[in-house]
């Protein structure tokens, strides 16, 4: 997108402004790699479309993709505080025929029309995640791609110090059904009452999924496995039917869940929904990617992002896969970003809930942040080491670590524990050179 090794033969290149780069600079190149034009606000001195705006009239051509070529695609849409990710990959595997799915977390006013761009006139199903880190943006979002099947996952305080408070980030995510039509579908989680509440504001038909026995599609019946995986009996209008899920904790129950909504929709039956689910794989990377290295330590990667919420999903999902064995439970953990006034509560409480689980260890990564949560781990009565990197985290890590062990790092990105977390998956990580 920025850069001119993004082109390929055919393709039209949208020159974006960054921070410190700019698309249009590299135009010319993408020309000379077979880019046709380039989409710019000023001449580049090769084929181009000038507009006022790239970003805005790059939405507009999603947009024009949408009601043209790609008509008969169907729209589904995604949000949530947590979880969007892992239901997009859910919802991708479960619907039937030709289905284009959001690519890793391409889910802003530049990863959708981009997505958008994927799609062909054989696709049945666009699946598209919605994010937003002010209200209105997932308005605008839906001004490119007006739902057919909207999805809201949970609400809870990812970004809390944009949105102010749990209130506006419902309000914000609640805008995700407003679009649909009467014939459109809006999926709501039952054991959110802040997702309940927009069922008030949609004019399409409501079906909600949850542990609820008011939820129209349930799981009862839920089991953990000793590597963290759930089964349960789904349990729908129109008969009821297994699932052994290969994702990676109990949260994953409610996710499948959505997806399951969407197949019904789709005209699947029961028994080809539990198969599909059952039959899913993780798709994106960094969220609870799990590997069992050589020497027999399990290296569970979920730092792509972190907010209380998923924080706590994943120490659950790390207890319940040391739970029964002789193993150890081993948690890396780094900040969480964008939680404003609230960050140093926030932090404490993951430490004190990471404590009361009883972890066999606590690595905590970073700044302030990390030494908040540390105050926490030692109000709740526990122990934790408070490390200042990700290198020294590492040697210590490869000091510690035995057969058996299954190792969580957690956090946001920019505190380089994807780089540690990658970094666990050799056999027998050396003392780092740094």
């Amino acid at each position: 997108m920025g850069g001119s090794r993004e082109a390929a033969p055919g393709s039209l290149f949208i020159a974006l402004q960054g921070e410190h780069t700019d698309g249009h600079a590299y135009a010319e190149a993408a020309v000379n790699k077979g880019a046709v034009a380039a989409l710019v606000t000023r001449p580049v001195g090769v084929p181009a479309i000038v507009v006022d705006d790239v970003l805005a009239a790059f939405g507009r051509l999603g947009r024009h993709l949408l009601n043209g070529a790609l008509g008969r695609a169907q729209v589904v849409a995604i949000t949530g505080s947590a979880g969007k990710t892992s239901t997009k990959d859910f919802i991708a595997q479960v619907l039937p025929g030709n289905v284009v799915a959001t690519p890793q977390s391409f889910n802003n006013e530049i990863g959708l029309p981009l997505t958008i761009t994927m799609a062909d006139e054989r696709t049945g199903f666009l699946v598209l995640e919605m994010g937003a880190r002010h209200i209105g943006d997932i308005r605008e979002l839906t001004e490119i791609a007006q739902p057919d099947i909207s999805v809201v996952t949970n609400v809870g305080t990812a970004h809390l110090g944009e949105f102010g408070s749990r209130d506006n980030i419902a309000q914000a995510k609640g805008e995700i059904v407003e679009p649909l039509p009467r014939q459109g579908l809006a999926v709501l989680n039952a054991d959110d009452d802040f997702v309940q509440e927009m069922k008030n504001r949609t004019k399409g038909r409501v079906v909600t999924y949850g542990l609820s026995e008011t939820a129209t599609v349930r799981a009862v019946d839920i089991t953990i496995d000793d590597q963290g995986r759930a089964s349960y009996t789904l349990v729908t209008p129109e008969g009821d039917a297994l699932v052994r899920l290969q994702f990676v904790g109990d949260v994953q129950v409610h996710n499948s869940l959505a997806a399951a909504v969407v197949g019904r929709k789709a005209g699947l039956g029961v028994e080809e929904i539990t198969t599909r689910l059952s039959q899913a794989q993780p798709r994106s990377r960094w969220r609870m990617e799990t590997h069992v290295r050589a020497d027999g330590v399990t290296a569970v990667n979920d730092a792509y992002n972190a907010n209380p919420t998923s924080m706590r999903h994943s120490l659950d999902a790390l207890v319940s896969m040391t739970g029964g064995r002789d193993q150890r439970s081993v948690a890396v953990l780094g900040r969480m970003n964008e939680l404003g006034e609230d960050a140093r509560t926030a932090h404490e409480e993951i430490g004190q809930y990471a404590a009361e689980l009883g972890l066999d260890q606590m690595i905590l990564v970073g700044g302030d942040e990390a030494g908040w949560m540390q105050e926490g781990v030692t109000k709740a009565g526990g122990k934790a080491i408070h490390l200042p990197d990700q290198d020294t985290a590492m040697d210590l890590l490869h000091s510690i670590l035995r057969p058996g062990d299954v190792v969580l790092v957690k956090g946001s990105r920019g505190v380089q524990l994807q780089e540690l977390a990658d970094r666990l998956l050799q056999p027998n990580p050396g003392p780092s050179d740094a």
